[in-house]
């Protein structure tokens, strides 16, 4: 994957605040309006209930923090991680016109570093945030690591659908039109390219599973949503 030249750190800094501004649209226009569901599904997953603190890294425009919020309710608070200011700008304007402003909280950080001690949360999320990092695994440590024992780490991402014809169809999808899309609605067709690189580099639902084991967790799995197209993987801190 070319990074024009640049460590892959900064050049997805770079990339998303450039389309911060139109990242939601264009999710939803990608996934034929499908995110708001699979956002859902991850909440379920992370066994998000009322009162409990959760953390949701590499959190974008904070759509999935918001999901959280909605669950853990005025009793729980959830924190959303990005390095990007400007995906964090986007969120902050989104959850003023929120219901639930009171229990989310925005803030700036590294998932390589997580700024938080350990077991610090009942859950951790990362949703289209794994396939950005520069070190998979130490990032899935990270997330590990601030999570309270018995807690659960779930991944929303990109997967690769195993259908035949079905799949073929989704990669000329995402090859052709998902860059046309972005070069349209952002004025930013690398950055659209870079979503399909990445999704294509990306490890496989299996194998992201077979990651989180090696990394540590329990009773990992994976669902697939929409085919196969977007898969959402879970495991479970070891509680000793």
């Amino acid at each position: 994957m070319d990074f024009a030249g640049k460590d892959k750190a900064t050049y997805v800094k770079e990339t998303f605040n450039a389309i911060a501004g139109h990242y939601d649209l264009m999710n939803s226009l990608m996934s034929l309006g499908m995110d708001k569901h699979w956002r859902r599904v991850a909440v379920q997953r992370v066994g998000a209930m009322p009162g409990m603190h959760m953390l949701d890294v590499c959190c974008g425009t904070g759509q999935l923090s918001m999901e959280l919020g909605n669950v853990v309710g005025a009793a729980g608070d959830v924190t959303g991680l990005d390095f990007s200011q400007n995906m964090l700008d986007v969120a902050k304007k989104t959850l003023t016109q929120s219901t639930n402003q009171g229990n989310i909280r925005f803030i700036q950080g590294d998932a390589m570093a997580l700024p938080f001690p350990d077991h610090s949360f009942d859950g951790v999320t990362v949703g289209w945030g794994l396939r950005n990092l520069p070190d998979l695994r130490q990032g899935i440590r990270e997330m590990i690591r601030t999570v309270k024992p018995g807690g659960k780490v779930v991944s929303l991402d990109m997967a690769k659908p195993t259908f035949p014809g079905f799949k073929q169809a989704y990669w000329l999808y995402f090859d052709k039109l998902v860059p046309l899309m972005g070069k349209i609605w952002a004025r930013k067709a690398s950055a659209y390219q870079y979503l399909h690189d990445s999704a294509r580099e990306f490890p496989a639902q299996e194998e992201l599973v077979r990651i989180f084991a090696e990394c540590g967790l329990i009773e990992t799995r994976f669902d697939n949503l929409a085919g196969g197209v977007v898969a959402v993987v879970s495991g479970t801190k070891p509680s000793h």
